[in-house]
């Protein structure tokens, strides 16, 4: 995985204008049912954002591109289970996770509205929650009103840890900022080193949400 990012990284960098849209669509797809419990949107933001210090892509830019891909792909998926109802976490390929099922249910049996807003932090849940709420009945206002919170709080959280890492490497190693990404070798360093965190991270959640479900369904 590290060596696939830092070719990402390397590309956009290159192609800065597209950028954008790969944090667009990494945040987007990391909340479709299903594909978003194994895309590693969160290593890919994380490790995109470091490109901000070096000036290949601008902070606004990048917060607005992740905080847009999960407000629509969050919003896909709770309309799907709107219309379907319950008949959606019974079809497949849902029906091929009932461990991630239960778990969803089981926040909002616990959380209530409150579940949107937590489970958007919790992989790999996350890719779950907001289709749960939709075939639970949620109310479309109240949804939008929790789930636009939460991503707001949710795209700072994951694209500022890239920028600080990098700008505090600027400050204290005493090298000057990049004005592009061949000029400073050490960048695709960094990006490995962060997208490594983001799926160590990524993983030890995922097994430990995987195994919590299961133990709660038996």
């Amino acid at each position: 995985m590290a060596s696939w990012i830092e070719s990402l990284t390397h590309f956009v960098a290159l192609h800065a204008w597209l950028g954008y849209l790969v944090l667009f669509l990494a945040a987007m797809l990391e909340a479709v049912p299903v594909v978003g419990s194994v895309i590693p949107g969160s290593t890919i933001i994380l490790a995109l954002s470091a490109l901000v210090p070096s000036g290949d892509l601008d902070l606004i830019g990048v917060l607005l591109a992740a905080a847009a891909g999960a407000v629509i792909g969050d919003g896909v998926a709770f309309w799907t289970g709107h219309v379907r109802q319950q008949r959606i976490l019974e079809a497949w390929p849902m029906s091929k996770y009932p461990a991630l099922i239960a778990q969803s249910e089981a926040f909002f049996h616990r959380f209530g509205v409150l579940a949107v807003l937590f489970g958007r932090f919790v992989p790999p849940i996350r890719a779950f929650v907001p289709v749960t709420a939709g075939a639970l009945g949620m109310r479309p206002l109240k949804f939008y009103g929790v789930n636009v919170s939460a991503v707001l709080l949710w795209a700072p959280a994951h694209v500022l840890p890239g920028v600080l890492a990098v700008s505090m490497l600027h400050h204290y190693s005493g090298l000057p900022h990049a004005t592009g990404y061949g000029k400073q070798i050490w960048i695709p360093a960094v990006m490995v080193i962060a997208a490594l965190a983001g799926a160590a991270t990524w993983w030890w959640r995922r097994r430990r949400q995987v195994q919590a479900a299961a133990a709660a369904v038996r």
